[in-house]
This record gives structure tokens, sequence and C-alpha cells, in this order.
């Protein structure tokens, strides 16, 4: 075979060769490729960044508006109107039960007591060991959180506590007495009427004016105070009501509260 002959030859024999090797290099190729892909940090002079997507998450359901009466059903507030002796106002909800059912149209009624306890005696100790408290008068106002940012004053409760109860219950010129054994006083139940169909809570103001004993068993240790509370109730959203639209409707009403927040105590 001549000298071109052979180089003809292995030319032929280097091409068979190369074309049997490459699908393996290739495939080589691609594996390392898919290697490299996996790896963090810098390759062929990009960085590699990996992000992490959160999972979405529920967030808490917003109180509407902030009411442990609303929550709970019902609520006791306390006030201190001697060292040791508290008055306590306990509400709940009577109809509908279900707050979350409270809404601008509906009737919505709620009961009240009114009661003390002096926590210097016993609690099963006679009259004459306890500091008397009595109650002349009890008002409620309220105060509207609407939307549209307008306020209005649509429920007002005014009375004299010695006609809400049994003529036989322990009175005086001083008021109804809380702390005998009749248990105080009690409304049964009273109504918040329709609201401003943008109202999304509702506060009511009670003011009660009382004469507090000094000391048991003493005519001439009397003084009189007034006393607020103040209770947050949340409204909701009549399903189709029109936002914004404007309605009143008004409970029984001779007469409001002082000032919101005011507070005065009187010798006598």
């Amino acid at each position: 075979m001549n000298m071109p002959s052979r180089r003809r030859a292995r030319a032929v024999a280097a091409t068979v060769a190369l074309a049997l090797v490459a699908p393996a290099m290739l495939s080589g190729c691609s594996q390392m490729s898919d290697i490299f892909a996996s790896l963090p940090g810098q390759i062929g002079g990009k960085q590699s960044v990996v992000v992490a997507t959160p999972a979405p998450q529920s967030s808490a359901a917003s109180k509407p508006f902030d009411s442990q009466f609303t929550y709970d059903g019902s609520v006791r507030l306390t006030s201190e109107v001697a060292d040791g002796l508290e008055l306590r106002l306990d509400v709940w909800a009577v109809d509908p039960k279900r707050t979350m059912e409270w809404t601008a149209t509906n009737e919505k009624q709620l009961g009240f007591a009114v009661n003390v306890v002096d926590n210097r005696v016993d609690e099963k100790a006679v009259l004459a060991q306890k500091r008397r408290v009595y109650v002349s008068s009890i008002s409620v106002t309220s105060q509207t959180a609407q939307t549209g940012g307008q306020v209005s004053n649509p429920f007002q409760f005014s009375a004299d506590p010695r006609t809400l109860v049994p003529s036989d219950t322990l009175r005086s010129d001083r008021g109804l007495l809380l702390n005998s054994f009749q248990g105080g006083l009690l409304v049964p139940t009273t109504s918040i009427r329709q609201l401003p169909a943008d109202t999304y809570g509702i506060t009511l103001e009670f003011a009660l004016n009382i004469a507090v004993e000094g000391t048991a068993n003493t005519d001439t240790s009397f003084s009189q105070q007034t006393v607020y509370q103040y209770l947050p109730i949340a409204i909701y959203a009549d399903e189709g009501q029109a936002a914004g639209g404007q309605s009143t409707g008004t409970s029984s009403s001779t007469g409001r509260a002082p000032g919101w927040g005011q507070s005065t105590t009187n010798q006598g």
C-alpha cells in the first residue's frame, strides 16, 4: 500500500472512532451540566441564587370593634368606690344571644345588673357589718363608630332605680340599696334598635349616682359619687344592606349623662 492510501485509511479510522466516542462524551457533558446546575455559588462567572417562596399564611381574623361583650356574650365591669368596696356592673346579651347576629337593622336586647361587694367582711355578714351603697339614678348614653366617619347617639336610657324593682326592696331617700340579699338592681332587658347602616360599633356609657357609706352602720359617713363605665359593642353588617345608608332608632330616653369620662365625688 502506498503512502497516500495508508493516510486515507487512518483518517477513516479516526472518523469512525470519533463517531463512536461522541455520544458518550455528550451524555457525560449533560450529566456534568446537571450536577453543576444543582450546586450553589458561582458557576461560569454567574451567580446562582436559590429563592425560597414562603407558603401563604392566612392572617388572623381582625376584630371589627374591640369588645369583650361581643366575643364572650357577657361582661363584668367593676369600679372601686372605696377601699375594698367594689361596684359591679354585669351586662349580657338577651336576644339575639349570638352577638355576631347584632346588626344595624335588627333589635338588639341586653340585660344588666348592678351590685356591690364589701371585701372587708364576709359575704354572709349581716348588713350592719357592711358599708352600704345606694344608687339614686342610672343613665345610659351611646356613641356610634361608623365607616363614614359620622357619630350619632341613637340609644338612651334613664331611670330612678327605685322604679325598676319591686316595692318591697330596701330603699331610702339616698336611693336603692345595692348590697342587700335582694340582689341590688336588675334590668332584665332593654333594647338597642335600628342604627345607621354603616355602624360597625357602638359604645354605651353607664352613669350611676351613688351614696357610699364610709363606716359600716354610720349614717353620717355617706358621700356622693358618680361612677362611669363604658361598654363597647361590635355591630356586624347586614347582608345586602347598602353601605352608608342612614337610619336611626331610639330606645327609652329621658336624659343623658354628663360628659364622657367625667367623675365626681362630693361629701355629704
